[in-house]
């Protein structure tokens, strides 16, 4: 077995450098550059060496030590991404509503956040990249938008055809990028060896100590040098830690830092470079080929980020905390390829303002940098309250090593608070649009429960009291309810209206677990009531594919029936959510509860129920 994972290790590790770490494999493009016109510094050897300095300490501390030595210990089943860090904080079973309550908010938060991320990434990156263009010859200028606007447009229309062909040339391509940053890099390094001095923290102690206010503007800039290093955790059940931990130390750490500091070299020979000293560092045979390779880049570290946000929502979705949206399976073979309409071209139509809106790279740094250090800062304070509650670490223990982490949060999050107003603003909107759906979908699905224990009726009671006064007919009916221990609306619906029961009714409560996954063996669990009723909890993790047909065959090899799905209907509540003045929440939060209950996919679809097959009865629920 392990001779196995050692054959599969190098191959996996090469998958993960296409996935994992394209957005932060195209922060060379621009980094550099916006960390000298965040505050107008001028380009001397003691700026040049302080920020290379301060950007291998920060890409040490940040990436290196935080995320791959101690957020990747925190897997949720082998799963890692925000979404497993706030499960895995909610299994302690001691804490309070409040408190429970801010965990919440502050994994919505960052979750609102990486959705801001998300739109920015695919603009900014390709951006950068073309860029180039502009470098090798002036006649581009006026159609680098264009160019841009058509790759992304290409981009977003073969989302619905799946990323399997594309995604096997991800890694090759990918590494064949950072081969070529370390190349690049170490060229100009070999020509001023005098930057490697940048490894010692004195030059960015200098450079604070001298330029406190400067510096401070800078790290507003710093941070884009590691945007996407929160990929590494959220793609940790892709790969494992073990090939992301070797492709960070043994590619992409290297390359990203020899690069970075032959743009630093470049600089000390030619200040004037400081216009594009990423394009500048190439030499002129290679220019094209180069902006083609980092046109590539850039579309694969966009795939990556859209990918990621389809993968998230559905995770929210199946937690409960977004309304059901439609999900298309695009791969046979890979659970995790998927496809989400909806999402899907509302990212392409607000990429598409925003390209327009920044026109260039250096206006969307300002908007970039607001949403990954609040999303950073986030995934600290989650990974503090686990450290202490879940892992048992003492309290001097959490302080003493979680205390940097914060510190350097804070001071990535206070810089770029300065940009709000030239572009900053923009991901603080869309994430604070994110955050109010999420918190009202799972305020208004709490307060849907309440009213329905309130107002229904015990099932126990109901079977009890049955009697022969209703008509038994032929057949098996299949009622869904979220909740077992009441009789669903459908059947009170039915029996008030037809006046009929089925022979065999079964009363299905779909649950999803903490977890990713859900073995089949533990899919399902049977419990019969009488001759009649049957009660059946099926279980799922948040990234299982649901299936209810599926499902009800194992109930069926379970008690031994035969199954034949045209003998068998699906009853299913389509209840019609009204507004009531008084207790719960705001108007305009019941409003948009009520619009987002409305325009959710139909059950049916979700659960993947032929439609044929299907009997909807509506009623009316007041929150």
């Amino acid at each position: 077995m392990s001779q196995v994972k050692k054959a599969a290790l190098p191959a996996m590790t090469l998958a993960a450098l296409g996935v994992v770490f394209g957005d932060i494999g195209t922060s060379p493009l621009y980094a550099i550059k916006q960390c000298f016109a965040a505050a107008h510094i001028s380009v001397n050897v003691e700026s040049i060496m302080g920020i290379l300095s301060l950007i291998f300490w920060c890409m040490t501390i940040t990436i290196s030590i935080k995320y791959v030595s101690i957020i990747m210990r925190a897997d949720n089943n082998g799963e890692g991404g925000i979404m497993s860090l706030l499960a895995l904080n909610l299994r302690n079973q001691n804490l309070t509503p409040k408190y429970k309550l801010a965990i919440i908010a502050c994994g919505f938060v960052g979750a609102s956040l990486f959705f801001g991320d998300g739109i920015i990434t695919p603009a900014i990156s390709v951006l950068s990249a073309i860029e180039g263009l502009s470098i090798a010859t002036p006649i581009f200028n006026d159609w680098i938008i264009p160019i841009a606007l058509g790759i992304l447009t290409g981009l977003f229309m073969i989302q619905r055809h799946g990323t399997a062909v594309m995604g096997k040339f991800f890694g090759p391509v990918t590494l064949l990028w950072f081969l070529s940053l370390g190349g690049l890099g170490l060229w100009s390094v070999i020509q001023t060896p005098i930057v490697l001095g940048m490894v010692s923290p004195h030059w960015a102690a200098e450079f604070v100590w001298h330029h406190p206010l400067v510096s401070f503007f800078t790290m507003s800039a710093v941070i884009l040098t590691i945007t996407g290093g929160e990929a590494l955790y959220a793609d940790l059940g892709h790969f494992g830690p073990a090939p992301i931990r070797l492709a960070w130390f043994s590619v992409v750490l290297p390359c990203l830092l020899l690069n970075y500091a032959g743009q630093g070299a470049l600089l000390l020979r030619r200040p004037e470079a400081i216009e594009n000293p990423f394009y500048l560092m190439v030499p002129e045979w290679g220019l094209y080929p180069m902006i083609g390779l980092a046109t590539i880049a850039a579309i694969i570290a966009s795939q990556a980020m859209i990918t990621g946000i389809f993968s998230m929502a559905k995770q929210a979705i199946q937690l409960g905390y977004l309304p059901r949206l439609s999900i298309q399976q695009t791969s046979e073979s890979e659970q995790g390829q998927i496809y989400v309409p909806f999402l899907n071209w509302t990212l392409f139509i607000a990429v598409f303002i925003i390209v327009i809106l920044f026109e260039n790279s250096t206006n969307l740094a300002s908007a970039y940098g607001v949403a990954v250090t609040s999303t950073m800062l986030c995934g600290t304070i989650l990974i503090t309250i686990l450290a202490h509650n879940y892992w048992r670490w003492p309290i001097y223990k959490t302080v003493l090593i979680m205390t940097p982490f914060f510190v350097l949060d804070l001071i990535f999050v206070s810089a770029t608070s300065l940009k709000i107003p030239d572009g900053g603003w923009v991901t603080l909107a869309i994430g604070g649009v994110v955050f109010t759906l999420l918190m009202t979908w799972k305020r208004g699905r709490e307060l849907m429960f309440e009213n329905l224990q309130r107002d229904a009726l015990p099932l126990d009671t109901f079977i009890n009291h049955l009697g022969n006064s209703v008509q038994i007919v032929p057949g098996q009916a299949i009622f869904l309810t979220s909740t077992p221990k009441i009789v669903p609306h459908a059947m009170l619906h039915n029996l008030k209206h037809n006046k009929i029961l089925h022979e065999l009714n079964f009363l299905i409560t779909v649950i999803t677990r903490d977890v990713p996954y859900v073995d089949d063996a533990e899919r399902i669990f049977v419990k019969t009531l009488d001759e009649r009723f049957i009660k059946v909890y099926v279980y799922y993790g948040f990234k299982d594919e649901p299936d209810i047909p599926q499902a009800l065959e194992q109930v069926y090899e379970q008690l031994k029936l035969e199954y034949n799905m045209m003998q068998i209907s699906f009853f299913i509540s389509r209840d019609r959510v009204i507004s009531k003045v008084g207790e719960g929440m705001a108007p305009w939060r019941e409003k948009l509860f009520i619009s987002m209950q409305r325009n959710t996919s139909a059950v049916s679809d979700f659960y993947q129920i032929p439609s044929n097959r299907v009997v909807e009865l509506g009623g009316q629920i007041e929150i």
